[in-house]
C-alpha cells in the first residue's frame, strides 16, 4: 500500500495507560500499532509509555512506523519515562489537557478507542460529539476487544433508543474485534472521504 495514496495518514488512538486485567488489551495494542507501521500510517497518540499506550507505541516503533506523543506537562512522569519518550519519532508537551486534545485532533484523520480508563471514554465521546455536531467527518472506531466496549454501547443505542441523539447519521462510530482488521476498514470505510476543510478554525472555536 503506498503512502501516497492513502487518504488517512494518521490515526489517533485512545487507550489506557494501565494494561488491564485481560492481556488481551496489550496483545491488541501492539498488533494495532505493528499494522499500523506496516500500512505507513503514524501514530499520534497521549504520548505515555506504560500500559496500553506504551504498547501502540512499541509495536507501530518496532516495525519501523513513526510516533508523534502528545502529553501534558503534568502528565510526563506519571505516564511516561523520559527515556521512553525520547525513543518516540515526535513529542509534543503541552500546558494542559485542552491543548492536548486540540492538538490530537488537528493531527489525525481518524480515531480508534482500545481499551481504557475515564479518561479513554472521555476523549472518544467528545469527538463522537464534535462529529454529532457537525465539526468533523472523521471515522471513529472502538476497538471492541474481548466486547470491552459492550456496556458503551448499549448505552449509546439506548440513548438513541430514548430520543436523545437526533443526528445519529453523523455518529457512526466502527465497531471493530480485531486490531488487524482496523487499519483496513478505516482506509475502505473512507477512501478520500477524510474531510479536513477548515480544520483550524474548527478547532479555535471549540
Amino acid at each position: 500500500m503506498s503512502e501516497q495514496t492513502l487518504p488517512i495518514r494518521s490515526v489517533c488512538v485512545y487507550c489506557g495507560s494501565q494494561p488491564g486485567r485481560d492481556s488481551a488489551y496489550i496483545a491488541a495494542g501492539r498488533r494495532l500499532g505493528q499494522a499500523m507501521a506496516e500500512n505507513h500510517l503514524r501514530l499520534v497518540y497521549g504520548g505515555g509509555t506504560k500500559g496500553i499506550m506504551g504498547a501502540v507505541a512499541s509495536g507501530v516503533l518496532s516495525h519501523g512506523g513513526r510516533v508523534t506523543g502528545i502529553i501534558p506537562q503534568f502528565l510526563v512522569d506519571m505516564e511516561a519515562t523520559r527515556h521512553s519518550l525520547g525513543q518516540l519519532s515526535e513529542l509534543i508537551i503541552t500546558p494542559d489537557m485542552h491543548e492536548r486534545k486540540h492538538k490530537m485532533f488537528d493531527r489525525a484523520d481518524a480515531f480508534v478507542a482500545l481499551p481504557g480508563g475515564i479518561g479513554t471514554l472521555e476523549e472518544i465521546v467528545e469527538v463522537m460529539t464534535w462529529a454529532q455536531l457537525g465539526r468533523h467527518r472523521k471515522p471513529m472506531v472502538f476497538a471492541n476487544i474481548g466486547g470491552f466496549w459492550d456496556p458503551m454501547l448499549k448505552l449509546i443505542r439506548h440513548m438513541a433508543d430514548e430520543g436523545f441523539i437526533h443526528t445519529a447519521h453523523l455518529v457512526q462510530p466502527m465497531v471493530i474485534d480485531e486490531p488487524e482488521e482496523i487499519v483496513s476498514a478505516l482506509v475502505e470505510h473512507w477512501a478520500g472521504q477524510v474531510d479536513r476543510d477548515g480544520e483550524a478554525d474548527i478547532i479555535a472555536r471549540l
